[in-house]
């Protein structure tokens, strides 16, 4: 009897020492002022809460302090300003943090929405900046960054302006049942509406659905022990790792997985991009001889309508400043142990087809000499990549024109899992 009184005691001690604030909402006036005058008092044990059944003017942006054993819970919905130049404002001044929304350290930290369809919705007004393509001070929608230990579930982002979630400097971080809606209602491409950007280590995405114009995940350097699996992505650019390597930069990342995941009418379905001339891996060797490792491995993919379905290259350059650059580097960003493996769908190579995001000519993703038909593209620097791999391709094009393939044997020595060259796809015993 004593030691369940005890543990009563205890119980209602804990849970006395809990707090919750519910931010308040002032019709027609920013509610972020609000919230910022009370926040340093529930940066511990606290639960921060935007309630249900009411709209929030997030005028300005919010930046949490460091927190400890903290949800902030969006039950209401968030809207964004709809004048674009308020938001630049934001942007361009110089204690803006680097996202609208930004957690900016803790432990133990959890940012959930709701599974209510009707509330939890955070509005951009994206489309106004994508009509008009302004690209100017745009801001990330949410920076997590240095937290250890944490939690993003059942967010809803509905038209962001750009990029929705960038992770850095955090470890230990489950992301799921997140919904990413940037469609646009006319012919005005969402541009850089990036789903996920992953820094950090231990990252764990999955049952994630993004409607968007850039990469569905981006994983960035410095990046480990990234998983991504059981998701949708439509219209994007892509479960991609880089760029990396910018500028002679030296990048690395380590021990990524991307697997379980439909790719809807996306540009890439794989994709892997180092910059010419740029240093450092992506690239991990086995610990024990002969073990069977992978530094990156895109597994389980069904590709609808993607025109590039697999396409690595370490020669990525800004096709908007002029040719590919000649590297003088003698390293480049070395790429080890990549496996591409049951990949089924079908290529996009319907004559004339021109994917949003194109705004040149040619577009930039053009690859030169290539016939639009080819399910993979190995586009490497010689002597810098190894132990790169495709397993269990199964692919059709769109005409029904036979499936090909653009790889340089001089550029690699170990079997890649199909004939390397630039023609049919033809997959060798590795590959099958």
């Amino acid at each position: 009897m004593f030691r369940t009184a005890s543990a009563l005691l205890a119980y209602a001690a804990v849970a006395r020492a809990w707090s919750t604030f519910v931010v308040p909402h002032t019709e027609g006036a920013d509610d972020t002022p609000a919230l910022m005058v009370a926040v340093s008092g529930y940066t511990s044990d606290a639960s921060i809460v935007f309630q249900a059944n009411t709209t929030y003017n997030i005028w300005s942006p919010i930046t949490f302090p460091n927190l400890t054993n903290v949800e902030v819970v969006i039950e209401g919905n968030l809207s964004y300003p709809t004048s674009i130049q308020t938001v630049q404002n934001y942007v361009a001044a110089a204690n803006y943090s680097g996202a609208w929304i930004a957690f900016t350290g803790g432990n133990n930290v959890t940012l959930r929405g709701t599974t209510d369809p009707d509330w939890g919705w955070v509005d951009g007004h994206g489309q106004q900046w994508w009509d008009i393509m302004q690209q100017d001070n745009r801001p990330y929608g949410w920076l997590f960054g240095y937290i250890e230990t944490g939690v993003i579930r059942d967010m809803k982002i509905y038209k962001p302006i750009a990029w929705n979630f960038l992770t850095t400097s955090s470890n230990n971080l489950h992301i799921y049942n997140n919904l990413i809606l940037a469609r646009s209602d006319n012919a005005s491409f969402p541009f850089n509406t990036d789903g996920f950007s992953a820094g950090g280590t231990n990252l764990l995405f999955e049952h994630n659905y993004i409607v968007n114009g850039d990469d569905c995940l981006t994983v960035v350097n410095g990046a480990k022990n990234i998983t991504w699996r059981h998701s949708y992505c439509e219209g994007s650019h892509g479960l991609s790792i880089g760029s990396l390597g910018k500028g002679g930069q030296v990048s690395s990342v380590e021990n990524i997985l991307f697997e379980n995941t439909v790719m809807n009418r996306t540009l890439y379905a794989a994709r892997f991009k180092s910059w010419t001339g740029g240093n450092g891996a992506a690239t991990k060797r086995p610990s024990r001889p002969r073990a069977l490792w992978y530094s990156a491995t895109w597994r389980n993919i069904t590709f609808i309508d993607v025109m590039f379905p697999i396409y690595v290259t370490q020669n990525y350059w800004d096709q908007g400043i002029g040719p590919r650059p000649n590297s003088s580097s003698v390293n480049e960003t070395r790429i080890e142990n990549f496996l591409f493996e049951n990949f089924v769908g079908v290529v996009n190579d319907t004559p004339g087809y021109v994917e949003g995001s194109c705004v040149s000519d040619p577009c930039w993703y053009y690859v030169p000499d290539a016939t639009g038909k080819e399910v993979v593209i190995f586009d490497l620097y010689p002597d810098t990549a190894a132990n790169i791999s495709t397993k269990n391709l199964f692919a059709r094009t769109l005409t029904g024109a036979p499936v090909a393939a653009m790889c340089n044997s001089s550029t690699i020595s170990s079997d890649v899992g199909f004939v390397c060259w630039d023609g049919p796809y033809i997959p060798t015993l590795v590959g099958l």
